[in-house]
């Protein structure tokens, strides 16, 4: 080894040292007084990366877990609107079987009044938590889906859905069936000559329609069992669906096991046709359902355009008399059941199209009385002026209990539908509750590892610390011996 004034080895390695021990005491600083140990990607580029991703995971499932607590609100929300519509189908439930016993003897119409009255209230109850039929903008126009992650990159992984749209689970008066209900007495029910649906497999393979004339229109609801065939109660359910929103539902005769449709206070009648496939069809072909709970007035097999004076119909309805003009030029049995319900509809009297479609009925839920004036044999009636119709009044087997029966029936069914919702309402809400619980569960992991990786050790960088202060003090302890060495070499020239 030589020695140099010029070049002093010793300072820079003792220089060298220094700045080695001042960085390792700055990295020390830094890792504790921000509490990582990771502060840029060159401290560790791999862990950084992975720690990242799991912070980011953990940001994801943070708002899941919210957006699952709000899903558990909503749900809740629905939940408490089902209970009270379970509450008000008791009541319904204690009014029909009032109004069911045959040794009742009060005025049915007023328990019917709270009986309707409540029925619309279970209908604004179902669109308020929006389960009603045709809610346009309700929540559950289709599935509820609410997104909580699980840090595994798959979207459909981390979609929780509780799906509550469809007719199956509205909970209106109409989606539990008993929108046409009613606890008054006798009622526009009709029994058909049906087989008997209670025991054995229907229409396998075929399908059965039935046509329903009520107020000018016409609709058709159709049923099929299938390759397998269906029950007789799974087919009436089918029909239902269709003609319930009309008002009009379908039933087991239970003593007979007969098709029954019921109208409440709709007038109505219906055509059974023939099955399409050859299975058993449910309703002997063609078979009309005649109303025996309605009074009724025929008017003639085809109508005949109004023609050389109006043709003024009168009807007298309880006491009071209300007048309908058909004029000059009226051509068709539809026209003429248009204005006839527009003047008299309200009044509990409806006009139909007789069941060839080419003519004009009329029905009452109420007793009514009609005459008619006009001239020669145009129009509804082929009369002379003045003329009173001939009027069927309601036979003796619309009983005083019949309706309540039925109400009886229906709001059974109504409880158990009802009861599925809430069961799928029920069951959301536990998801959501587990998934929530997953998720905090997997916050707490994530939370860890990224600890784990990223977070500075406190005791181990406090030690670190003094490490690094002894260090420095040493380097430049030594440095300033290292630097003051070369004037040792004077001596060498005295």
């Amino acid at each position: 080894m030589s020695y140099s004034f010029q070049t002093n080895v010793t300072s820079l390695l003792a220089q060298q040292n220094l700045r080695t021990n001042s960085d390792f005491q700055s990295r020390t600083i830094t890792r504790l007084t921000s509490g990582y140990r990771i502060n840029s990607s060159g401290d560790d580029a791999a862990g950084l990366a992975v720690a990242n991703k799991l912070r980011s995971d953990t940001a994801e499932l943070t708002q899941g877990v919210r957006n699952a607590n709000d899903g558990i609100s909503i749900l809740q929300i629905v939940d408490g609107g089902l209970n009270n519509i379970s509450n008000i189908l008791d009541r319904l439930k204690t009014l029909a079987t009032q109004s069911a016993s045959s040794t009742f003897s009060g005025d049915r119409a007023t328990l019917n009044n709270e009986y309707q009255s409540l029925l619309s209230e279970i209908t604004r109850q179902a669109a308020n938590v929006g389960l009603s039929t045709g809610a346009v903008g309700g929540r559950f126009n289709g599935n509820l889906g609410i997104y909580i992650g699980g840090g595994a990159g798959v979207l459909a992984n981390g979609n929780v859905s509780v799906d509550l749209s469809g007719n199956n689970n509205q909970v209106d008066a109409n989606g539990l069936g008993i929108g046409s209900s009613s606890v008054l007495g006798g009622g526009t029910n009709l029994i058909t000559n049906g087989v008997d649906l209670r025991v054995g497999t229907f229409l396998v393979g075929s399908t059965q329609s039935f046509t329903f004339n009520f107020a000018g229109s016409t609709v058709t609801a159709t049923v099929g069992g299938g390759v397998a065939g269906l029950g007789g109660q799974a087919l009436v359910d089918q029909l239902n669906t269709q003609i319930g929103v009309h008002g009009i539902s379908a039933s087991i005769d239970a003593t007979t096991g007969k098709l029954n449709f019921n109208g409440g206070s709709t007038a109505f009648n219906v055509i059974a046709n023939a099955a399409v496939g050859g299975g058993t069809a449910i309703v002997g072909t063609g078979g009309v359902a005649a109303n025996t709970a309605l009074t009724s007035a025929s008017g003639q097999a085809s109508f005949v355009t109004v023609a050389g004076a109006p043709e003024v119909l009168a009807f007298t309805i309880g006491g009071n008399t209300t007048n309908v003009s058909l004029a000059v030029g009226v051509s068709s049995a539809s026209q003429a059941v248009a204005q006839i319900n527009a003047a008299v509809g309200a009044l509990g009297v409806h006009a139909l199209l007789n069941t060839a479609g080419t003519g004009v009925d009329i029905q009452g839920t109420t007793p009514f009385t009609l005459t008619s004036s006009g001239s020669g044999i145009t129009g509804v009636f082929a009369t002379n002026t003045g003329a009173a119709q001939a009027i069927t009044a309601p036979v003796a087997n619309a009983s005083a209990n019949g309706n309540a029966l039925l109400a009886l029936t229906a709001i059974t069914t109504a409880i158990g539908l009802l009861g599925t919702v809430q069961g799928k309402v029920g069951a959301g809400e536990n998801m959501l509750s587990y998934a929530s619980q997953l998720a905090q569960s997997q916050i707490s992991s994530f939370s860890a590892a990224q600890s784990a990786i990223r977070d500075a050790d406190v005791a181990t960088e406090a030690a670190n610390l003094t490490k690094a202060q002894i260090l420095e003090q040493s380097s430049v302890a030594a440095l300033a011996q290292a630097n003051s060495a070369p004037q040792a070499l004077l001596k060498l020239l005295q």
